[in-house]
């Protein structure tokens, strides 16, 4: 039997997923730039720490420390409000990312280091914890190894002739979460360079319509399965 596609949860639009890759992108160059860590790929940021670990090297080792530590909380607290916020969690999520962006921002000047690395290491955590999947399907909107794996894989199974329905979709929107993240890096290696004072105010704006689109969207239809 077929039944009708379910309703795609506000949260999971493609609209979402762009705006939330677009914002991935750009806090990763921004913590690059400005601080020498990567926000999101705590997989770079641990490797860096071994690299200059197993040299002797502690100061720089412990350079990598605090985006790990950050990422760590943000991911707790993520999941405690997924407990504590049941439907709203999405919301409220970026209501913290939006406040603790904005704190980053007035924060910077005074203590760069700590608002730069705890404070956007753990907005990426939250980000990635609580938004997962994009019409149904699972992916990272601060990250770009697994879209990037799946649309190739969806590219490559519409050469091959396989018959699964939406598998072009699939794979294109996949191929626009990682174009989006590019687009963010590009956007933000060009504007923390150049208007550092309000760089942040661009990923801070892309949350916002984010947030705007979960509360205007029509909720999925809880009697559909």
């Amino acid at each position: 039997m077929h039944a009708a596609d379910p309703p795609v949860c506000r949260e999971e639009t493609l609209a979402v997923a762009l705006l939330l890759a677009f914002a991935g992108g750009y806090l990763d160059t921004y913590t690059w730039i400005t601080h020498g860590v990567l926000a999101n790929a705590q997989t770079t940021n641990l490797v860096f720490l071994w690299v200059h670990a197993t040299a002797a090297q502690w100061q720089q080792a412990f350079h990598f420390v605090p985006p790990l530590f950050a990422f760590f909380v943000g991911v707790v607290i993520a999941a405690w409000l997924r407990r504590a916020a049941g439907g709203r969690v999405g919301q409220i999520s970026l209501l913290v990312e939006i406040g603790m962006l904005i704190l980053v921002g007035i924060l910077h000047n005074r203590v760069p280091q700590i608002a730069g690395t705890l404070g956007i290491s753990m907005v990426a955590a939250m980000q990635t914890s609580i938004f997962t999947r994009v019409e149904g399907a699972t992916y990272s909107s601060v990250m770009i190894t697994g879209n990037f794996r799946q649309a190739i894989e969806g590219a490559f199974a519409l050469v091959r002739d396989d018959p699964q329905a939406g598998l072009l979709r699939k794979s294109c929107i996949f191929m626009g979460v990682c174009a989006a993240f590019g687009t963010g890096a590009a956007a933000g290696a060009f504007l923390t360079e150049r208007i550092p004072a309000v760089t942040l105010s661009i990923p801070v704006a892309a949350l916002l319509m984010v947030l705007l689109l979960c509360e205007t969207s029509p909720a999925p239809d809880a009697s559909r399965k």
